[in-house]
């Protein structure tokens, strides 16, 4: 038995264009079909991760989804922050804490609605979690959330369970947290936040081949310290759609960096196939995150 198997779970976080700065469903609309027909010719399975608004404004993408063999969860309700900001965003506000539960709850309803599936799986907006987060999602019956930024915390490296009391230590809640992939191994050349070890969205501006390469490199960070490596990526529809390098809404412009919509469209499409192919040719096994619990139960990890 391969004593550090890879185990890939692929959150594509279905919301509006360009990180929300938009209010357009065009990556959406456009760009799901194009990641469903790459899914079905690689045959690897992923989890879609709606924001209610986008549910409800999106059913039929929601639909087919999961009629294509994918899990459906959730996004929050409008990407709006539900957790802890870890930097200055002009413009978001994180919620209240006593909003947290209403607005995952609003979100859980939404996409339920959509699918006639409850969602069990969810990513909070930009990996900005908190431990507010993590108990409403236990409260509302989730089993897994895709949030825990490693670039950040820097602490766990492997699927866990959090502790109520903080969400970035183990302990025994009923929620499986799911650390997105970062690369551990490099120097880091951003003091104190850490966000150049966050890999996204490296496999469209610096290729598919590169992020392979990263990736395999967490690898043998993973077996170095004896864990199974977990390798959880984020991406959005958005990025395999053309988006325009600038939004004009009468009472003001949004340019977004240049990195955030680099190489948006077919070329990106290309570049995930390369690393998802280059995954399965280490022997890399895809999963929907629901299922990574039953995975670890399995393997006697976390149960």
């Amino acid at each position: 038995m391969n004593q550090n198997p890879i185990t890939v779970v692929i959150g594509i976080d279905m919301e509006t264009d360009v990180g929300s700065f938009t209010p357009y469903y065009e990556g959406l609309r456009g760009g799901t079909p194009l990641l469903l027909d790459l899914f079905d010719e690689l045959d690897v399975t992923t989890t879609f991760l709606f924001t209610g608004e986008a549910a409800r404004d999106n059913p039929e993408v929601a639909r087919e989804c999961l009629d294509r063999g994918h899990e459906v969860g959730s996004h929050s309700y409008q990407h709006e922050t539900v957790g802890d900001p870890l930097f200055d965003l002009p413009g978001t506000k994180p919620i209240l804490p006593h909003e947290v539960y209403p607005r995952i709850e609003l979100n859980t309803k939404l996409v339920e609605e959509a699918t006639g599936i409850r969602p069990v799986s969810f990513r909070c907006p930009r990996l900005w979690g908190s431990t507010e987060v993590v108990n409403a999602l236990e409260e509302l019956g989730y089993v897994a959330d895709l949030t825990y930024p490693m670039y950040y915390y820097r602490e766990q490296f492997a699927p866990y369970h959090p502790d109520p009391e903080d969400w970035t230590k183990q302990g025994d809640s009923k929620v499986l947290e799911i650390p997105n992939f970062a690369d551990m191994v490099m120097e880091s050349n951003d003091p104190g936040l850490e966000r150049d070890r966050d890999q996204w969205p490296l496999f469209r501006t610096k290729g598919g081949q590169y992020m392979l390469e990263r990736s395999l490199a967490f690898h043998e960070f993973c077996g170095e310290k004896g864990i199974d490596t977990f390798l959880c990526f984020y991406i959005h529809p958005w990025e395999f759609w053309p988006m325009e390098p600038s939004y004009n809404f009468g009472e003001a412009t949004v340019i977004p960096e240049e990195f955030i919509t680099k190489n948006t469209g077919p070329a990106a499409i290309e570049e995930m196939r390369i690393l998802i192919q280059g995954l399965k040719d280490a022997g890399a096994v895809f999963m929907q995150s629901k299922d990574v619990p039953a995975l670890l139960q399995e393997r006697g990890v976390n149960s």
